[in-house]
Parts: structure tokens; C-alpha cells; sequence
């Protein structure tokens, strides 16, 4: 790498992805971009972002984001077909903001090492939305000289705070832990009291009107509830609470079959699981048609 700013690439235009890099561009990153979709990714070209045709388009930058949905995601577009590293090069330094198992995340930087490539690990916590009122966090591990060269870039999508935590993949276990705690606390809401938080005061308004916008689908939440009781199994770890909380979003699943489009009603955001549980108390739910503050209206500034 040279004294000259840092050529930048991205991999995934989710919804998390879009709002991410959409910051970076903003704040003047150019930024090379692929997605397996590509139209989800040309409103960023009108940005600025330089689409790619392929994930090995993107191995001659510098530095380069991962933003997928699971660890075998993460595999594919370094390792795959047209992989970023099908030549045999990688970027010196991967970014991976995907939450994803401790055992991808090892497998993967031990693999990216063998090419001279350092990892940072840096799960994100927040949506859509929390990105965009600059309220995103990550908590960041791997190599400390890599983490400081990036720690900027990061600080433009993760306006809450990046907080780093070590070696390694320390930091998959505090996302992993902060996303059980996502599960236990959307069954046990209590917002308007000392249990009260960020995440309760936004996700306020979904719940009082029946909103179910997806932000975080109900699959997602059953991948990391797993990857928790994993990560414990490992580790000789009890987790009662998560185990219960785990069958309780399964039930979602078996109710989704009760809608016309069971499909369709599963893309919703996790927090319908409040009609599964509706459902099994016998109660009819009816949206209050009151909007209530999120804490998130800070108007996006970037």
C-alpha cells in the first residue's frame, strides 16, 4: 500500500450492506462494488460507487468489506468461482462485517492468511435505519496495526462507537452474544422503565402498530440463537434461557404455516413473532395506529 488514500471494495448490498457503503461513498470513499444482484447495487453507481463484474474484480484493492449473510456466503465470494482470490491474490487487508460462526471466522482467516491477507473481524450491530440516524456499533478483532488502518473507515458507518476487543475471533463471541440477547429480549419487551434501551425504543413503534418492515428476518435471528448455543455447547456453558428462547422462535416458524403465504409472512421482520405469541395465548392483536418515537429520527447527516 502506498502514502495515497486506500483503494476501497465492497461485497453485499443488503439492506445492512446498501446503508453501509451508501455512507462510505457519501463521506467520499470511492468504492469499487459487487453483489450478486447487481441492480441492488446501481443506485450506489449514481453515488459514485464503480460496480465490478466479478468478486475477483476486487482483488487488486487494498482494502476490502465483506457484508454477507453466513460464513459458507463469506467462503463463496473469496474462495469460489470467480472468487476474489480464484488468482491466488488477496487484498492485504479483508474487512468482515457478516455476522457468522467462530469456526468460519477462523477458517477463513487462516485461509486468507496463506495469501498474506490480515482480517478483522467486525460484526455490526443495528439496521437499516440505526445506520442511517449514525447510531450503527461493531466491535472489531484481529491484527491491532490492521485494525488501526481501518478503524477510520469503519467510524464512518459505525457512528456509535467501534470498539476493539482483541485478537483473533473475539469478536465474533460479543456479537454472537449481543444477538442472543437480540432473541431473549423481544419475547421479555419492557421499554419504558430502567430495562429499557436503545433497541426497545425503536423497535417500540413496530410493536404498538403491528409493523413487521423486515429489518432482521426470523431466520437470521434462529442462525445466531444457534450459533449461541454452539458457541456454549463448546465451551461446557449452560444456556437455558437462550435453548427455550430458540424453541419459542421455532414455534414461528409452525405458525407461518397458519398465513396464505407462509413464505412471504417468514421475509417479515422477527418481531411478528409477537402474533406467535398472541397466537398461543388465544388473543387477537390489533394494531394501536398511534405513532410512537424510535430515537432514530435524527435525520441522516452523511
Amino acid at each position: 500500500m502506498t502514502d495515497a488514500s486506500p483503494t476501497v471494495g465492497w461485497i453485499g448490498i443488503g439492506r445492512m450492506g446498501f446503508a453501509m457503503a451508501e455512507r462510505l461513498i457519501k463521506a467520499g470513499t470511492p468504492l469499487q462494488i459487487w453483489n450478486r444482484t447487481r441492480a441492488k447495487a446501481e443506485p450506489l453507481a449514481k453515488l459514485g460507487g464503480v460496480i465490478r463484474e466479478r468478486p475477483a474484480d476486487l482483488a487488486e484493492v487494498d482494502i476490502l468489506f465483506t457484508m454477507v449473510s453466513t460464513g459458507a456466503d463469506v467462503a463463496a465470494v473469496l474462495f469460489g468461482k470467480d472468487g476474489v482470490t480464484s488468482a491466488g491474490k488477496a487484498p492485504p487487508t479483508v474487512v468482515d462485517c457478516s455476522s457468522i460462526s467462530i469456526e468460519d471466522s477462523a477458517s477463513i482467516r487462516d485461509r486468507l492468511a496463506t495469501l498474506g491477507a490480515s482480517v478483522i473481524a467486525a460484526p455490526v450491530s443495528g439496521n437499516a435505519k440505526v445506520i442511517k440516524a449514525n447510531q450503527l456499533s461493531t466491535v472489531c478483532s484481529g491484527p491491532k496495526a490492521a485494525f488501526d488502518e481501518v478503524k477510520p473507515l469503519i467510524e464512518t458507518f459505525a457512528g456509535r462507537g467501534v470498539s476493539y476487543v482483541g485478537e483473533g475471533e473475539l469478536a465474533r463471541i460479543c456479537k454472537i452474544a449481543h444477538n442472543v440477547m437480540l432473541g431473549v429480549v423481544i419475547q421479555n419487551f419492557i421499554n419504558n422503565s430502567v430495562m429499557g434501551s436503545m433497541f426497545t425504543r425503536y423497535k417500540s413503534n413496530a410493536l404498538v402498530n403491528l409493523d413487521w418492515t423486515t429489518t432482521f428476518t426470523p431466520a437470521l435471528l434462529r442462525k445466531d440463537l444457534d450459533l449461541g448455543l454452539a458457541a456454549a455447547r463448546d465451551n461446557d456453558v449452560a444456556m437455558p434461557v437462550t435453548a427455550a428462547t430458540r424453541e419459542a422462535l421455532q414455534a414461528h416458524f409452525g405458525a407461518a404455516q397458519l398465513q396464505d403465504d407462509p413464505k412471504g409472512y417468514l421475509a417479515l421482520d422477527f418481531a411478528a413473532l409477537l402474533e406467535t405469541v398472541a397466537l398461543q395465548a388465544g388473543m387477537t392483536l390489533k394494531s394501536e395506529n398511534v405513532p410512537v418515537p424510535t430515537g432514530l429520527e435524527v435525520a441522516d447527516a452523511g
